[in-house]
């Protein structure tokens, strides 16, 4: 890095734009994914220089960076061909909550903010450990998030985390420390298995459509179609593993479930039985 700490800071990745703007640093930002969205005004005060996983080298060294800040292996290309350019890049690949915990402390060192962001993590810390004493003692609904419809892709780590904070049971536990999207694979026939009585739906990039999730085959025995919560939380606050995930992120599941105690939908351990798979 050639100054620190850095006045010219590029964001690849949506939850570290978000993060500089809470921490008040939003004036180090020259240039941002097209996925950022949050805050609001981003879109009209930041130059855009990437999508995901491809990026405008050429637009990116124009910006005469100090920092690319950057998210994980799907972005190693982009981050190599800065290297070979003699950019300072920081690569994050937080794919849990103490993960996103730890980018925000370890993005406030490096833009010389470390107060402010121990402030922040303060605040979301004690936001999660209040809707955590909320769901004490309350019925505890069976979660199946799907990231994707094709492949069918369950809920990766902080995703599942939330599920439990917020009061839920998420159905694939066991999957969501898989950091690979290939190995969070699910099938009709897992589903069905699983029986959730919620099935909530965040197809990363595209809008998730409940009646074609419902419509699969074997799908009508589920709980959470016959029950009416099949459900959509928005990928941009949900997929996105930064503040956007611990505040209306949770807050959406937290409705969901909320929403789902409320309408006394329990269907009886006898009647799960009949959701077996049968095409």
């Amino acid at each position: 890095m050639r100054n620190f700490p850095p006045a010219r800071v590029v964001c690849l990745t949506e939850e570290t734009v978000e993060t500089l703007y809470m921490l008040g640093e939003d004036a180090r930002i020259v240039g941002v994914s097209g996925y950022a969205v949050r805050p609001p005004q981003v879109r009209r005060e930041k130059p855009r220089v990437s999508a995901f996983i491809s990026a405008d080298i050429g637009k990116i060294l124009a910006l005469n960076p100090d920092l690319v800040l950057t998210f994980s292996d799907l972005q190693a290309e982009i981050v190599s061909e800065l290297v070979k350019r003699g950019v300072a890049v920081h690569a994050f690949n937080q794919r849990d909550i103490k993960g996103i915990f730890a980018m925000i402390e370890t993005l406030s060192a490096l833009v010389g903010a470390q107060e402010k962001g121990a402030a922040l993590c303060a605040q979301l810390r004690a936001r999660i450990e209040a809707v955590k004493a909320r769901q004490r003692g309350l019925p505890r609904p069976r979660v199946y998030f799907e990231e994707w419809d094709e492949p069918m892709i369950s809920g990766i780590g902080w995703v599942s985390e939330l599920i439990e904070i917020a009061g839920g049971e998420d159905v694939f536990p066991e999957l969501a420390g898989k950091k690979s999207a290939k190995d969070r694979f699910v099938t009709a026939e897992t589903v069905i298995a699983a029986a959730p009585d919620i099935a909530i739906g965040s197809w990363c990039g595209k809008k998730f459509r409940p009646e074609k999730f419902s419509a699969r085959p074997g799908f009508a025995a589920l709980p959470a179609v016959r029950g009416g919560f099949v459900r959509e939380i928005k990928s941009t606050i949900i997929l996105q593993p930064g503040p956007a995930a611990l505040t209306d992120g949770l807050d959406a599941i937290c409705g969901i479930i909320d929403e789902w105690r409320s309408s006394n939908a329990v269907i009886p351990e006898a009647e799960r039985s009949e959701a077996v798979w049968n095409p």
